[in-house]
Parts: C-alpha cells; structure tokens; sequence
C-alpha cells in the first residue's frame, strides 16, 4: 500500500498545475478582452461623433460627390476603372473600390462613409495591439501603444476625413501582413510567404506610401524578433561567428527581395500618373524642400508630445526657415539617430522605433513635393507607431525599478491617454462641416490662401458674394508673394475664383483685370478662356466670346458647354447652321446635357430657315429638355410649347405656354411672363413662333 501514496501526491500535484494554467490562461484572456473592450471604446468615444458630419469641401468632391464612377455604386465597369486609371490625382484601386462600396451600401450620405472610416480605424487599432502582443509578449505596453495610436490628435485627419479612407484601409493591410509576417518568421513556408506578399500588395492599392514597408520588416527582424541573432551554438561551431552573421543578415535581405520589386513597382506607377496629374508644374527648389524635410521630422515629433494648433492645411514655408531653424532641426535628428544606433544592444527598441518613424515618413515628407502643404497631420498615421513603441518601452525601463514608479506611471498612462482623447475630440468636432474647418484653420495658421479659397466657396453657395470676394482677395494676396514658378497654377485658380465672385457681383471690368491675370500665370487654362468668354458674352463682345470658346475647345475639345455656348455665340450672328452643328456636339458630349437640348429644339422650332425647322424632332428635343432639367425651367416649357407650334398642335402649345408662365410668374421672371402672353396670344391665333429669342442664352 506505501507506493501509492507517492503516486496520489503527484497526481495532486499534476491536477493542481493544470488548474492552475487554466485560471491563468483564462485570466490573460480577460485582460486580452478587457484590453479590447477598452480600445473599442476610446476609438469609438473620440470619433464616432463622425457619422453626423458631411462632407468637406476639399477632395471629398474628387474622392466621392462629384465623381460619377464612384456615385454608380461597385460596377464591372468601375472595378476596371479603379485598375485602370486614377482617381483624383492618384493610384489606389482599392481605396477607390471602397468608396465606391460605401456608394453603393448608403449613397451620398456622408455618415455612412464616416463609419467606414471609424471602423478601419478601430480594426487597426485592435491589430496593432495583437501584432505587438504577439511579437513583444508585452501585453500593458502593446497595449499603452496601441491606445496611443488610437486616440492621438494629430491622427484625427486620417479617421475624420472621407477622403483619407486610403490612410485606415492601408494600415488595416499592413498590420494583416505584420501578423502574417510574424507567422512566418515562427514557422516559415511559401504559403505563409505568399500571405505576406499579397496582403502587402493589397496595403500598396490602398496607398503607395507603404513601400518603406520591407524596411520595416528588416527592423522588425532586429527587434523584437531577433532574426538577426545567429541561430545556435552548434552552428557557430562549424563556421566562424563573423560568416555565420553575415549570411543569417544576406539571407534576410534576400527575403525581403519579392517585396522590395513590389514596392518599386508602386513607386513608379505613382510617380508617373502624379506628373501626368501636375502636368508640368516645376518642383520647389530642392534646397528648400530639403530644409522642410528637416524641418518637418522635428514638427512632427513636437506635435506628438504637444499637439495643438492642429490645422487641415499648412502653407509651406518655402524659404521662409532660418539657417538656426534649420540646423537645430539637424543636430536633434543626427543626436537622436546617434543615440538610437549607440544604445541598440541595450535598448533594441530605440533602433527599431525610431528608424520606423524615420523610415516611414520617406515617402511623403516632402524631398518630392506633392501639392502645396508644407507637412500634412495625416502622414504621421502609419509612422507614429515607431515613436510610440519608442516612448512606451522607455517609460517601461525607466521607472522598472521600483513598484511604487510602476504604479504612478500607470496612473500617469491613463492621465495622458484621456488628454489626448479629449484634445482628439476637440480636433474631431472641427470636422462637423467645412465652414468650421477652415475658419479654425485661419485661426491656428498664418497667410492660409487654401483656407481662404475654400471659405470662399462656401460664401458663393450661399450667395455672400462680398465675402466670397473678401476671402478669394486674401488668397490672392498672399499667393502673390508666392513667386517660384510651382505655384502659378494654384495662383491662377485663385484669380479664376476671384473673378467668377466679381462676374456674379455684377462687376464685370473687375473680373476681367483676375481673369487675365489668371490666363497670364497659366496660358493653357481651359476653364479661364471658358468663363472669361461667358463675360465677353454677357457684355456684347460677341467676337471676343466666340474666340475664348474656340480656345477652349482648342485646350479642352470634348467640353459641352463650351460647345453649347460657342452654338449661342454663333446664333445671335444668324449662322444657324454653324449653332446646330455646335448644339449636337454638345449632345452627344453630354447625354444628360438639357440646355443643348433645349437650344436645338429652339432652333428647329423657330427658325426663320424652312430648312432648318423640323417640328417632330423639336418637339422630341424639348421634351427630353425639360423631363431632364426636372421641369422646374419655365424657358425649356417656353421651347415645348413652340415645338408644339410648329408641329400644329397648337392645343398642346398654349397648355404648355400657360404651364410655362405661371412657373415664370412664381419664379418672379416679369419678363419673360410679358413674352409668353404673346407667345399665347399667337398660337390662339394658329400661328407658330418665327426668328424669335429665348431666354436660355
């Protein structure tokens, strides 16, 4: 009976052990959920105030409202298109694809867009703590991480904007591969490598920014994955130490080779259809842009630890930066880069954390200027994530020594956070409509020409034209001083503004003075030949219009308007035939054009030419006008009625004439009320209109 006492203890012993990982395993689960239930709530606490904003006034147009494909929903047709060509300036089918599944599940309305948003985001975040847990096993500095990045102002631009949804789709595929990557390095295999690939090719067709993403990989492999380290002892034993580190390094280098052509590939693309989208707009000089460069690395990471006076839009500084400013920016990062390199051994992190910001920001820190922006709060998204396992890992060891630290520095975590939180908040609410946004812009920037442009947009709609002349008047005077060859397209597209608030104030000679201005800066601006000649028009100077449309046309031949406009031109000259020509261009340019409509049906209504009048085809002309222009254009109701005219059926034309004059009479149109009575008049009497005018132009 004495041995199986021995027996039962270890039996105990063996139960107890097992219920013991159970309570334990079943305990870091709940912190695990715990952890996301926690990021859940401060992503959607900050950003979920989104979904009753609308749309911006800046690249949303291009991005979703004003574009047709993305309007039509998810299509064959679209897809192609997505592949196939760009989307507002750039190259990112899958982005384009998602707005136009966001089309296609709620239309134009923007809410549903922003929750989109928010959700890529709040996939991100809860990614970004797995991945870390998974390759650090630290799970409350993975975590502190992972809420930093979640709530932090500065990346309130990437989640609030619609048009930045190529910012939270791109991270969502490159935390994927991370996860996928740290698979493979435990267990590698073609088919984990093909994850890696083809989730990184899948992040690249969200935004090309991501082609630093093998870099890295690389620092990733020297921590906290440790891939660089040699393998065993027995494989040191059988070469030397310094070959056995040399070909465990070549061998990741190697690795990385398939998705290095990947990122070359999007670095050409993208490089190629920005120029063809610029056109030929010269760079800024390169010493400028490098000292923004500069500049820009050190604002970023202030703004990190300070982050106020967070605006959509900053003007670049051009020459602005003073030489102190500029080599102060310099030591900074020579001395924070020296640091991160002398203390990798004892402190990897620094290495990995600090050359990820480095690495990351590359692409659009400004050495290749796109836009006008001297730096951007949404290029620090994907970066950010370098700084902030930086700055956690070395909070971690700094107060590791004594408990009571640990516990302040809890405390002070959560401190932080929720400031952050509430200043992301605040930044969020800015978004809730473009007037906001811009005037809070004015108020935290200094000469903001793009903010005083766009709020004069917003006073056009609303009818302000004394405002909308004040703002487009500070932008062009600011863009003034602006002299480097760079901004002379920008600079006319301010003038054009300019004078169209002018035009529509009913000062014509004031307009003209911005909308040469405008064609003298860029020579080869179809829409300043276009608008200018409408002016011309309007003044009498017929001869003058018709040679602005004809260089419209030049520049820009499939344009409609300038068609249907050069057709009214040509007939007040009497050149009927030369007009129709125009007209039916315009038609077949636009299916959904009503006013080329409406002006053939005029004409073939009541020419004073028999053979140019075609009463049946009028009359199918007109009613294709006015079911398009929603029947609210008491004008095109005037075009069906003499259509009916001169197709004899004169019953028809008085209804319709009727119809059109008591839409004029509520609309407040007094003269043309006074010619729909005669035109009344006339078909009572069975007689059709001939040589007559129409409104419409």
């Amino acid at each position: 009976m004495a041995p199986s006492r021995p027996i039962t203890i270890n039996k105990k012993l063996t139960l107890n052990r097992i219920e013991n990982g159970l309570l334990k395993r079943r305990g870091r689960r709940a912190v695990t959920l715990g952890i996301y239930l926690f990021l859940v709530g401060i992503s959607l606490a900050v950003f979920a105030q989104t979904i009753r904003y609308g749309f911006v006034n800046f690249d949303d147009d291009l991005y979703v409202y004003n574009t047709p494909a993305i309007q039509a929903g998810v299509t064959i047709r679209g897809i192609g298109l997505a592949f196939t060509s760009p989307h507002a300036r750039n190259w990112h089918p899958l982005t384009t694809i998602s707005h136009m599944l966001d089309c296609q599940l709620y239309g134009l309305n923007a809410g549903g867009h922003h929750a989109a948003n928010v959700l890529l985001h709040t996939i991100a975040v809860l990614l970004l703590f797995e991945v870390l847990r998974q390759m650090t096993g630290a799970v409350w500095k993975s975590a502190a991480v992972a809420a930093l990045f979640a709530v932090h102002p500065l990346h309130v631009e990437s989640v609030a904007w619609v048009s930045e949804r190529k910012d939270v789709l791109s991270a969502v595929f490159f935390l994927l591969m991370l996860a996928a990557y740290v698979r493979y390095t435990r267990a590698p295999s073609i088919r984990r490598y093909l994850a890696v690939a083809v989730l990184f090719a899948g992040g690249l067709l969200s935004k090309p920014m991501l082609v630093t993403a093998p870099v890295i990989l690389l620092l990733l492999d020297y921590w906290p994955l440790r891939r660089f380290e040699q393998p065993s002892t027995k494989e040191r034993n059988k070469i030397s130490k310094f070959g056995s580190q040399l070909r465990v390094t070549r061998g990741l280098f190697l690795e990385k080779l398939p998705l290095l052509i990947l990122s070359a590939g999007s670095c050409v693309i993208t490089f190629v259809l920005q120029k063809r989208a610029a056109g030929a707009i010269p760079p800024l000089p390169l010493l400028w842009r490098v000292q923004n460069a500069v500049a820009s690395y050190v604002i970023y990471v202030w703004k990190t630890l300070w982050p106020t006076r967070l605006a959509v839009f900053y003007p670049h500084p051009n020459d602005t930066l003073a030489t102190w400013e500029v080599m102060l920016a310099i030591g900074l990062l020579l001395a924070i880069t020296v640091a991160a390199i002398v203390f990798r051994r004892e402190r990897p992190y620094l290495f990995t954390g600090w050359f990820w910001y480095l690495g990351m920001l590359v692409p659009v820190i400004g050495l290749i200027q796109v836009g006008e922006q001297g730096h951007a709060d949404r290029y620090t998204y994907l970066p950010h994530i370098g700084l902030f396992v930086l700055a956690v890992w070395l909070a971690a060891d700094v107060i590791a020594v004594s408990e009571f630290r640990s516990r302040l520095a809890a405390g002070s975590a959560i401190v932080i956070i929720g400031a952050l939180a509430w200043t992301a908040f605040i930044q969020t609410s800015y978004w809730r409509n473009s007037e906001t946004l811009w005037t809070h812009a004015l108020a935290v920037t200094d000469d903001n020409d793009v903010a005083h442009n766009n709020l004069g947009y917003l006073c056009v709609d609303r009818g302000e034209l004394d405002k909308a002349i004040s703002h487009f008047g500070s932008a062009a005077r600011i863009r003034s001083g602006k002299r480097d060859p760079h901004y002379d397209v920008g600079s006319a597209f301010v003038q054009m503004n300019l004078a169209d608030a002018l035009a529509r104030k009913g000062l014509p000679d004031e307009a003209m003075v911005h909308y040469e201005e405008a064609i003298r800066l860029q020579p080869y601006y179809a829409d300043a030949y276009y608008n200018r000649g409408n002016v011309l028009f309007a003044k009498g100077r017929t001869e003058e219009a018709i040679s602005d449309w004809e260089k419209t046309l030049q520049l820009r031949p499939d344009d409609a308007d300038a068609h249907t406009c050069l057709g009214n031109a040509l007939l007040q000259q009497r050149l009927q035939n030369e007009a129709m020509a125009q007209y039916e261009t315009a038609a077949a340019l636009a299916p959904n054009d009503f006013h080329s409509r409406n002006n053939m049906a005029w004409l073939l209504a009541t020419s004073s030419d028999g053979s140019i009048r075609d009463g049946a085809k009028a009359v199918e002309l007109a009613q294709q006008a006015v079911a398009l222009s929603g029947g609210r254009e008491p004008n095109f109701i005037r075009t069906l009625a003499a259509a009916y005219a001169e197709n004899g059926r004169f019953s028809e034309a008085i209804a319709a004439a009727q119809q059109a004059l008591a839409l004029a009479a509520m609309q407040g149109k007094s003269g043309l009320t006074k010619v729909l009575k005669n035109d009344i008049t006339l078909y009572r009497a069975n007689v059709p209109l001939r040589g007559a005018t129409t409104g419409d132009y």
